[in-house]
């Protein structure tokens, strides 16, 4: 019976975190060819995607189901069905082209699938389990950076003048560029110079953006009311107390433990803030 029926081999695995357990796709690959010799399958070509399936729009796998409509195949190869959808509207395309015939057979060494009301219900409960799993993930993940914010540690990309320490998980201090950053505020201060001439400033002394260009004056901007600075950082439209060391120092001490969970960021002036480095 199967050699009645022609099918496309996909393999997919992402980077994101979801897919960390999944066969690479060389042994996805490897797996699958094997299994289609085992049982007669006749694969006619093989589509490879290096992209999430957490939300819609993967190309290769549209031009995939697209060519199943014109009637070039009738049947899929892959790993587990969570390698065809991990969404709603993925899945539902591969039920509905079921539905209507232009897909006959699905094959997967690791799921049972016939083109029966029973095997459409287990697909749809397959194709749900593997949102489930997204969805569960990202609200873990959602739920341990706000434990990590709770506890004053910063979940993102430390600004310039700090390090993202990987062997610690935590932010330190650049002290080279801290010093920069330092004498840039002074700099500003002083009430006579244009943001033009903060990024004159910052270029001078070897102070980039991260693909390398120039400072941008919004750039400059944001580095000067950023209250991260400070000891303070934003997440959620809140302010939080880091905890890390702070490059700028307010004059009349620590900044008021008022100013935690509020959304105010704190004014950047040469009379508020003198410098630690």
């Amino acid at each position: 019976m199967n050699e009645q029926h022609k099918f496309f081999l996909y393999a997919r695995k992402s980077t994101d975190v979801e897919d960390k357990q999944v066969l690479s796709i060389e042994a996805q690959i490897t797996e699958l060819r094997a299994f289609a010799k085992q049982n007669n399958l006749n694969v006619v070509e093989e589509f490879v995607e290096k992209q999430s399936a957490k939300i819609p729009g993967r190309p290769i796998f549209g031009e995939m189901l697209k060519r199943i409509e014109h009637g070039e195949t009738d049947g899929i190869l892959a790993w587990h069905p969570d390698r065809l959808a991990r969404n709603s509207v993925d899945g539902g395309q591969i039920i509905y082209l079921v539905d209507c015939g232009r897909i006959a057979a699905l094959k997967f060494p690791q799921f049972w699938f016939e083109p029966t009301p029973q095997g459409k219900f287990m697909l749809n409960i397959a194709f749900g389990q593997s949102k489930y799993y997204v969805d569960s993930l990202s609200e873990n993940t959602k739920r341990g950076l706000r434990q990590k914010v709770r506890r004053g540690e910063y979940p993102s990309v430390a600004p310039i003048g700090y390090i993202n320490d990987v062997r610690t998980k935590s932010i330190v201090v650049d002290r080279k560029k801290a010093k920069i950053i330092k004498a840039v505020f002074e700099f500003y201060a002083k009430g006579n110079a244009r943001l033009e001439d903060v990024s004159d400033f910052l270029a001078q002394r070897g102070i980039f953006s991260r693909g390398g260009k120039r400072i941008h004056k919004t750039r400059a901007t944001f580095i000067l009311s950023n209250p991260f600075y400070t000891g303070l950082f934003k997440y959620g439209g809140e302010l939080h107390e880091g905890k890390y060391e702070p490059i700028i120092c307010f004059c009349s001490g620590k900044p008021n433990q008022n100013t935690r969970h509020t959304n105010e960021a704190p004014a950047t002036s040469g009379r508020l803030f003198r410098a630690r480095y």
